[in-house]
């Protein structure tokens, strides 16, 4: 069931929503050649314990990280690890903070050093396509919209879009109803109601779009082997622009 949040609810999801984007800030002057996707999540964790939050996917499941970080060909779920960041590397934050009851959820893609101009303009690409995806996130709309935005934009340039993990509602558990694909047909799917908050994280692959599994049943990765980038955005539908929860440009984030 489709669940919209109240007024107390959304302001909730607000703060975590800053929360997370100014960790993500944070993040960008992190990553780079020698760090460890380990040392991240431990920062993640760390800064989530000192302002009263919650990494709310650790233990969702089983997962035993405060954050996924997926490297080069994984898509998502890339469990945190010891080997250190090399330089042409593309590393995926993403991470859900529940901040007294409020949750937001956030992914972000960096280059590590200087990464090849595919790769880059698969970055930019990708980050763009969010924003597509977002212009149409408005009450009245419907779930279709979003995909066929994010879809007509991307497939000129060649690249797979992820069909197997989607966007999704939020609050008050990490994954709720609607799916949100970034694939599909404008004009059909579930309508969008004031009120509803959900992510579009539109996951882009330089290869085609199909994904296989690791061994540890958390990490897909491309199936060709090429990069993927992924960027993902926490919003509430309203009867106009959707407000961005975690956006990163928002007034009162913290400085880390």
């Amino acid at each position: 069931m489709i669940q919209r949040k109240s007024e107390r609810e959304i302001e909730l999801m607000k703060e975590a929503g800053k929360l997370v984007a100014s960790i993500h800030r944070k993040l960008a002057s992190m990553v780079k050649p020698g760090v460890t996707t380990q040392e991240l999540n431990d920062f993640v964790e760390k800064t989530l314990k000192k302002h009263g939050a919650k990494p709310a996917q650790k233990g969702y499941h089983g997962y035993a990280f405060a954050t996924c970080a997926s490297i080069n060909d994984e898509i998502c779920h890339g469990f945190p690890r010891k080997e250190p960041l090399k330089e042409g590397d593309l590393v995926t934050m993403d991470f859900v903070v529940d901040l007294n009851g409020g949750l937001a959820d956030s992914a972000w893609t960096y280059a590590v050093g200087e990464i090849s101009e595919d790769i880059k303009e698969l970055n930019t690409v990708t980050e763009q396509s969010l924003y597509k995806g977002i212009e149409q996130a408005v009450a009245g709309n419907r779930v279709g919209d979003i995909g066929a935005a994010i879809q007509s934009f991307v497939e000129p340039y060649g690249y797979g879009i992820v069909r197997d993990f989607a966007g999704h509602g939020i609050g008050p558990t990490i994954h709720e109803e609607p799916n949100i694909p970034h694939f599909g047909k404008a004009g059909k799917g579930q309508r969008l109601k004031e009120g509803m908050v959900i992510t579009i994280e539109p996951m882009i692959n330089l290869g085609v779009w199909q994904s296989k599994m690791d061994d540890n049943g958390w990490t897909a990765r491309t199936q060709d082997g090429s990069i993927s980038s992924q960027y993902e955005h926490t919003l509430v539908i309203t009867k106009g622009k959707p407000i961005i929860t975690t956006d990163q440009n928002q007034e009162g984030l913290l400085d880390l």
